[in-house]
């Protein structure tokens, strides 16, 4: 059999490249035994706009059909609107049909619990053991029903949102510009920030499947908004990525100031409401504890990850949390990563303070954070941390997930991706430069092992 070097399967779902790795075959079974795994019962579903989305979600309603499912489609709308209505259904489970932040070519199945969260390592096994032997459960067509279309699950997402922040204080109205970058979140987000009581505009807001950007909400994306927030005198931008569960920030000057700091200030306002343990995967920045210090509380780490985050919050009861990558999950509106969310506090703490985004972000300079990435076959990940464990065997090390190594200006950890071919380095330090020669030096090692 010929090897299928994008197909992707790990805690995240399954994904890979339309056409190659993922067919439509391949997601009907994989539907198929999801429904079997839920023994039936109501699934919600949603997805981005990529082109490939409307076939794939024929396929997944095809499978959960023919498995005894009932199927509520949400259409196009951001991942954690599929988490947040599973909830509020109550239904058994559900399938979010995004890439996420990988290339257009790509598409992927998110599987998410009836607790509204991405299944745990155990149960994504438990899911993988039905597919991997193929025996599924077979509804008779009497039993198969066409998909319940449900068309306000935004309207539902933004008012809980806006329930849970409150609107905006009465004062200055914010000016706020954001860049859903044509992903899933392209009628969400203006939406919110209209409900919360600011003044909205928006760039890279069409959801065709053209995405007019590169996928993920990183500063060199972000030309676009960084200009419209410039040229109209905007307090904040926000960047979102394709299904909307990532949060970027740029400040009024039109600079932005790193994924890393979403968490920190989303997090800060969380706790002035409510005190309690902040979770936060590895290889998410140290500003994060020193940001939770502040209001006399802890942080607990876990490995990268949505669905490893949230389960380090339930272990710990915690009051918020989240990744660098500009994931923030706040239990008080939606156990999930949701850029609507993050908006909301942001906005909220923006309001609050009085103070320009650039002067939040400010008390933060000492953490300096920067990732880099390199090509890395699947099967040669093992063996490249393998390799950085004797390399740096004399410093403290945290083997949790992938290799962190702590330095005396910094660290940085070095894991291979769940969702695609590649190693990433991310490394912090007081200045970017230093954090920058960290992280080259340690692809230059991987280089080294790799050639």
């Amino acid at each position: 059999m010929r090897a299928i070097p994008t197909l992707k399967i790990s805690i995240s779902g399954v994904r890979g490249v339309v056409g190659d790795s993922l067919t439509p075959e391949l997601v009907a079974r994989f539907a198929q035994a999801f429904g079997t795994w839920l023994g039936g019962g109501r699934v919600v579903i949603g997805r981005d706009p990529r082109t490939s989305g409307e076939m794939v979600r024929q396929a997944v309603v095809a499978g959960l059909a023919s498995s005894g499912c009932r199927v509520s489609d949400l259409g196009v709308v951001p991942t954690p609107t599929v988490q947040l209505l599973v909830r509020q259904l109550g239904a058994q489970g559900g399938i979010a049909i995004t890439a996420s932040h990988n290339p257009p070519e790509w598409n992927a199945l998110k599987f998410v619990g009836g607790d509204g969260l991405f299944l745990s390592a155990a149960r994504g096994r438990e899911l993988l053991d039905i597919y991997h032997q193929g025996d599924y459960a077979k509804a008779k067509g009497a039993d198969q029903r066409t998909p319940e279309r449900l068309a306000d699950a935004v309207e539902r997402h933004v008012r809980a949102v806006v329930e849970g922040t409150g609107a905006l204080p009465a004062g200055r109205r914010l000016r706020v510009v954001v860049d859903p970058g044509g992903g899933a979140a392209a009628l969400a987000a203006p939406r919110l920030v209209e409900a919360l009581g600011a003044d909205v505009s928006a760039v890279h807001a069409t959801a065709d499947g053209r995405f007019p950007r590169p996928a993920e909400p990183v500063a060199e994306n972000l030309g676009a908004l960084c200009e419209a927030v410039r040229a109209g005198g905007a307090d904040v931008g926000f960047a979102q990525d394709m299904d909307g569960d990532r949060l970027a920030i740029v400040d009024e000057a039109g600079r932005p100031i790193g994924e890393e700091l979403t968490l920190v200030l989303a997090a800060d306002e969380a706790l002035r409401r409510a005190k309690g343990p902040v979770v936060a995967n590895l290889a998410t920045t140290d500003a994060v504890d020193a940001m939770a210090a502040h209001h006399g509380c802890p942080v607990f780490r876990t490995r990268v990850g949505e669905a490893n985050v949230a389960e380090g919050m339930r272990l710990h009861r915690a009051a918020i949390g989240g990744e660098g990558n500009g994931g923030v999950i706040w239990p008080a509106v939606n156990f999930a990563r949701d850029s609507l969310v993050g908006m909301g506090l942001v906005m909220h703490r923006l309001a609050a303070e009085g103070r320009p985004v650039s002067a939040l972000a400010s008390e933060y300079d000492r953490f300096r954070v920067v990732k880099l990435q390199r090509h890395c076959p699947a099967e040669q990940g093992r063996a490249i941390l393998a390799r950085a464990r004797g390399a740096w065997a004399g410093r403290p090390l945290d083997l949790t997930d992938g290799v962190k190594v702590r330095l005396e200006d910094g660290w940085f950890i070095l894991r291979a991706s769940n969702t695609e071919p590649i190693v990433r380095v991310i490394a912090e330090s007081a200045t970017e430069a230093r954090a920058r020669a960290i992280a080259e030096d340690v692809l230059g090692e991987v280089g080294r092992w790799l050639a």
